[in-house]
């Protein structure tokens, strides 16, 4: 039994030496991404040490099991879009393509700023967990500010996919500080950083190009005037944030025939105001001409 033992303990060290040299001689060959900008789907550690440590304590590889490069594709992280194109103020595109870890109890967490959320158990469980809480999709915004960034379309959580809420807050370094699930399946971030502490720094209006920004005053005017109403007004907003590529676009492309364009009817803002001023400048006529011929009118409808 003790030449047994001792048999073991020196196979399971020529195995671990073996793995170490093969991990140094694998290092380099290939280009391994380190943090921070693995995007939340491969570490070096994991990679190289997850191999020899697999072969300790599990028969399958216990460590990076799901981003290993040598285990089958479906095994690894899967995103189910791809996600949407850098927006918002320019100040921020410089956080595109680094990473930022929290860990947190048992569990990882890595934001990725215009790509992804991830999380990952810290375990040596042959099924330690390890997923996508979003993908990088859209802004949230309100009174002309940016109030967060929204990471959806994750994964599969019941009936519905995980998503997650991204809060921006000053401080003098960038790091993500909080994590939280206020809601199933819903995750909340905290993510400081100096790159927000100016005032103006999060204004949705100076990040619009001139063509949008006329039509979001072309909004303002109308609204002022009353000639659309509050939701008719958020729905013009959410036009203009959609071409801007703030906002995930869900329009659907459709043809208007000919008789409804001729109609008469308004169908755009500007058709609008050039119907309500022709009104305005047809009734000053007509109000010119009853006085000229000294006929008595009344301004409001008698009741």
């Amino acid at each position: 039994m003790c030449s047994f033992n001792r048999r073991s303990r020196l196979l399971r060290t020529w195995l671990f030496y073996l793995s170490f040299h093969f991990c140094l001689t694998l290092a380099g060959k290939m280009k391994i991404v380190e943090e921070p900008n693995t995007f939340g789907l491969v570490n070096k550690t994991q990679i190289c040490f997850g191999i020899h440590v697999g072969f300790f304590f599990s028969p399958i590889f216990s460590v990076g099991r799901l981003n290993n490069p040598f285990m089958a594709q479906g095994n690894r992280l899967q995103p189910k879009v791809a996600p949407s194109p850098v927006s918002g103020p320019a100040h921020l595109h410089r956080l595109a393509g680094k990473c930022f870890s929290l860990i947190e109890s048992l569990y990882k967490y890595e934001f990725c700023p215009f790509h992804n959320v991830t999380q990952h158990e810290q375990s040596f469980r042959w099924n330690a967990y390890s997923g996508i809480l979003g993908i990088w999709q859209e802004w949230e915004m309100a009174n002309n500010t940016f109030t967060g960034m929204w990471m959806r379309d994750g994964d599969t959580c019941g009936t519905r996919n995980r998503e997650t809420k991204v809060i921006l807050l000053c401080s003098n370094s960038s790091k993500l500080v909080q994590v939280s699930e206020p809601s199933t399946c819903v995750y909340s971030l905290t993510f400081e950083t100096p790159l927000v502490c100016h005032p103006h720094s999060l204004l949705v209006y100076p990040t619009l190009n001139e063509k949008l920004q006329e039509e979001w005053d072309e909004a303002e005017q109308a609204r002022y005037e009353g000639l659309i109403t509050e939701q008719g007004y958020n729905n013009l907003l959410r036009d203009i944030f959609q071409d801007a590529g703030l906002l995930k676009s869900n329009k659907v492309t459709e043809t208007v025939p000919q008789a409804e364009v001729d109609s008469g009817k308004p169908n755009s803002l500007q058709k609008c105001q050039e119907d309500y001023q022709k009104q305005s400048e047809e009734i000053a006529r007509l109000r010119a001409l009853l006085t000229q011929n000294n006929i008595s009118f009344e301004s409001q409808p008698s009741k």
